[in-house]
């Protein structure tokens, strides 16, 4: 992923050095307000590197670069006692933007205090929690769907009949992806069994590494990287692997099958045109990162991986995407803990 970090000023808080970066939208603030094109400041709990938080922050850079919209970023913030708070109260100070994005999962007391004194802010979050008024929206990653289809593709290709799934933390929104990936395996292979680890933190790539060699010790010939690191663990040792969040197929395209995409445009887009229209008002964003609205996706299947993927397989896949995408296959979201995972 483009690390796009350009000259802005160093923000220290909570005794943490944070970058605040700023996006090409090729206009000065001056004449980007007589424009009308709208301020956007981003506040990320992880960093950018995050896939999760990576996948906001590209479609918002893609959107500057196009002059749509003005676009500064602050990532790395963490979770200690008020920084996020500080964060958020300095953008909406200094900068004065018309809307504020990031997560506030692990921050949402803080994230919600602050949106209510300033009010005249569009504030859109990543959260697990509902919107509140007048002006806190909320959305998040729903890849359940294209999970279930990289899932049969698992289950398909497996050979000893044994998954490595290794995850962040086991929250709602990180269960029902894994447990949609078991889902579409076991319904094409119900011999699969899945080894499941969370490595209780978003972004640790070694952590992420080690808990699927371990899984690939005992036996895991398929893995699928919910989180950094594990797809280099596959690749080091001759295996398959599916990414998520973003297209992940650079970083081994000898390993990565396919990824589960989650595409922010589409809820970026309504937003710009809702606070534009003078209309914003606070909603639940879950619709706009579905597949039915283009916010969730597969990655195109790479069959040029080792050992390639035989055509049968990839047109079962391609008929489950397109089953989803036509409303005649719904995939369950079950958020519960995967039944026998461990956590490091």
């Amino acid at each position: 992923m483009k690390k796009l970090r350009n000259s802005f000023a160093v923000l220290a808080l909570a005794g943490i050095v944070l970058a605040a970066c700023g996006g090409n939208s090729g206009s000065s603030d001056e004449s980007s307000e007589s424009d009308g094109v709208l301020s956007v400041v981003a506040a990320y709990s992880s960093v950018i590197e995050e896939p999760w938080d990576g996948v906001i922050h590209e479609a918002l850079q893609e959107m500057a670069d196009a002059g749509e919209i003005t676009y500064k970023y602050i990532d790395g913030i963490g979770y200690a006692s008020g920084a996020f708070e500080r964060a958020a109260r300095q953008i909406a100070e200094e900068d004065k933007p018309d809307i504020i994005m990031g997560d506030s999962f692990g921050n949402e007391e803080s994230a919600r205090k602050v949106a209510l004194d300033y009010p005249d802010i569009a504030w859109v979050m990543g959260s697990g929690g509902g919107p509140a008024e007048p002006n806190f929206s909320v959305f998040d990653n729903w890849i359940h769907e294209p999970a279930y289809v990289s899932g049969i593709l698992a289950g398909s290709l497996t050979k000893t009949n044994i998954i490595g799934i290794v995850g962040g933390i086991p929250v709602p929104e990180v269960n029902r992806i894994v447990n949609a990936f078991i889902a579409g395996a076991q319904s094409v292979n119900p011999k699969v069994e899945a080894k499941v680890a969370f490595i209780n933190s978003w972004f640790d790539p070694a952590a992420a590494k080690e808990a699927a060699l371990s899984q690939i010790s005992a036996g895991a010939d398929i893995m699928f990287a919910e989180r950094a690191g594990v797809i280099e663990a596959a690749a080091e040792k001759g295996l398959l692997s599916f990414g998520n969040q973003m297209d992940q197929k650079s970083i081994a395209p000898q390993s990565v099958v396919t990824s589960n995409v989650w595409n922010m445009r589409p809820t970026v887009k309504y937003i710009l045109n809702q606070v534009k229209a003078g209309s914003y008002t606070s909603q639940d964003l879950k619709d706009f990162s579905m597949v039915a609205k283009g916010g969730a996706l597969l990655a195109e299947i790479n069959t040029g991986v080792t050992g390639g993927i035989p055509a049968e397989v990839v047109a079962k896949a391609e008929a489950a995407m397109a089953a989803i995408k036509a409303g005649t296959l719904r995939v369950d979201i079950n958020e519960a803990v995967p039944a026998g995972s461990v956590k490091k």
